[in-house]
Parts: C-alpha cells; structure tokens; sequence
C-alpha cells in the first residue's frame, strides 16, 4: 500500500487550506466587487498569462467551452451571487461539497454508472443536513441563511457535479486516443470561457456606470481578493493537487478535500467572526458524515 509522504501531506494541507479560506475571501472580495464582475475578473486573471505558458489540453474545444461554462459560469456565478444576498462563507464551504453527491447522481444518470449502498446513504445524510441548515429559516423573522442563497449555493453544487461529469468524458476521450488530460491545463484554458457571460450577467444586475466605478475604485482588499482566487485558489490548488494526483491513486488524495469545509468554516470564524447555530452545526455535521460514507473505499454490492 501507498504511503503518502510527509512532504506531500503537507501540500495537500496547503491545498484544502487555501481552497477552505476561499470562501472568507469571496465574501471579503464582495464587499468591493459587484458579485458577477467579481467572478469574471477572477477568471481573466486565471486565464492571463498561464494560457501563454500552460499547454492547451489534448482534447477538442468542446470539452474545453463546456468546463467553462458549468464550473466557471454556471458554479461561480451562483456561490458568488448567493454570498452576495447573504449565504454565510462557513455554511457555504460544507454545502458546496454535496457536489460530491451531485456527481454520483450525474454519473448514474448520463453515464450508466452504479452507485453503491453507502454513496447512497451518504446522499441521504446529506439532503437531511441541508435540511437542518434550512430549518432556522422557519424559526424566526430573520434567517441567517437565506432561503434563495442556499437554493443558489446547492445549484452551485450541482453545476460542479456536471463539470466533474464533463471532466470525467474529456479524460477517457484523451485516453481512448492515446493522450492523458491535464487537468490544470484544463483550468487555465477553460477559464477563457466564463468571463464574457459574466459580465454579460453583470451588466443585467448592474449599470456600466457603477461596474466601471467598481473597477477604477478597487481597494486593496479588493485586489487582494481577485489575486488569491485568481492565483492561489485557481492555478496554485488545482497545480498542486493535479500533481498529487499523478503521484497517488485518486482514493488516497481525494478524501483528503473533506477537510475544505473545516478548514473554511475555522478561517470564517477567525476572520469574519462567523459563528454557526447549533441546528447549523448538526447539519454540517450531517453532510461531513455523508461525505465521509459517500468516500469509503470498500462497497457493498451496487445497486441497480
């Protein structure tokens, strides 16, 4: 068995670290940054100048266009706007790991793939933990979580599921030719894509007016924003964790990504003061526990 070295321990720690801080620093950037403006200059900075440095990937433009559009546009232009309205950056690290979830579901359904008796129980648990995380809305004049932020946030999810579903496609295509897919080329390429449609939306919600005075006004908290996803979220997590992944099977580096909504959830709390209600915390207790079923290495017999 495989043992992952300490070295490689600790960049996988880097790597959730920065991906869980992530969220405090979206909702920093907000602050700023109208939210669809925001996510379009995340990606021209991701896509310029790697794009002169980084190979584009072996496979057709197809693949390329529809990674940009369901992770870039379709994932981010949801989280973005709904921590906009209010989504809480803690309760948003957990509930965008039910993409795990949303994956299993597309693979079932668009590529006849099983799904095994436990990933289906940590499906169950997940839906009750958001659930939970919902239930506050009920409680009281004022939610803590808004109703259209969580909707917006779990379809976040679901459009990184399809990109996953996207992904998975591209890599046997490549393989099929002979070619293996290098996902952080697919990144820097396919964040060519979202940055038009972005600030498409932008201008919907926003006159060009107040877009430009956001734009020529940016502070430093602001730009600091739009490099850390940019940068550290983008090229340097997906660099690293692509590298990972060619060092060790999938099974020993990808449960180690469980630890992006703790880490998310400590750097909320320590920078923006975010504290959790305890029907909160039992739902993200509950969709960490569903996680962690959905991503155990030996099954039962699948299901049909």
């Amino acid at each position: 068995m495989q043992v992952i070295k300490t070295k490689d321990l600790f960049l996988a720690f880097v790597v959730v670290t920065v991906w869980g801080a992530n969220f405090t620093v979206i909702k920093l950037g907000l602050a700023g940054i109208p939210p669809m403006l925001f996510a379009s200059l995340r990606y021209v900075f991701a896509a310029f100048p790697a794009i002169f440095f980084v190979k584009r990937p072996a496979i057709s433009w197809k693949y390329i266009i529809a990674s940009g559009l369901t992770v870039g546009f379709g994932q981010f232009s949801c989280l973005f706007y709904a921590m906009h309205i209010g989504m809480p950056a803690g309760i948003s690290s957990i509930v965008l790991q039910s993409q795990v979830f949303f994956t299993l579901l597309f693979g079932v359904f668009l590529l006849k793939e099983s799904m095994h008796g436990r990933q289906l129980a940590g499906l169950l648990f997940a839906a009750c933990g958001l659930l939970f995380i919902g239930a506050e809305n009920f409680a009281g004049d004022t939610p803590s979580v808004p109703a259209a932020g969580l909707f917006l946030t779990v379809l976040a999810a679901a459009f990184w599921g399809i990109s996953n579903i996207v992904a998975r496609c591209a890599s046997k295509k490549a393989a099929s030719e002979g070619k293996s897919l290098d996902m952080l080329s697919l990144v820097v390429w396919a964040s060519l894509i979202p940055p038009v449609p972005l600030l498409g939306m932008a201008l919907l919600l926003d006159p060009p007016k107040a877009l430009w005075q956001a734009v020529t006004h940016l502070n430093a908290v602001s730009v600091f924003s739009i490099f850390y996803l940019s940068f550290g979220a983008t090229l340097l997590g997906y660099g690293l964790w692509s590298t990972l992944l060619g060092k060790y099977p999938a099974g020993k580096i990808a449960p180690l990504s469980l630890l992006v909504p703790v880490t998310g959830l400590l750097t909320a709390r320590i920078v923006l003061g975010e504290s959790l209600s305890t029907m909160q915390w039992i739902g993200g207790l509950i969709i960490l526990l569903g996680l962690i079923l959905a991503n155990l290495q030996k099954s039962p017999k699948p299901l049909s």
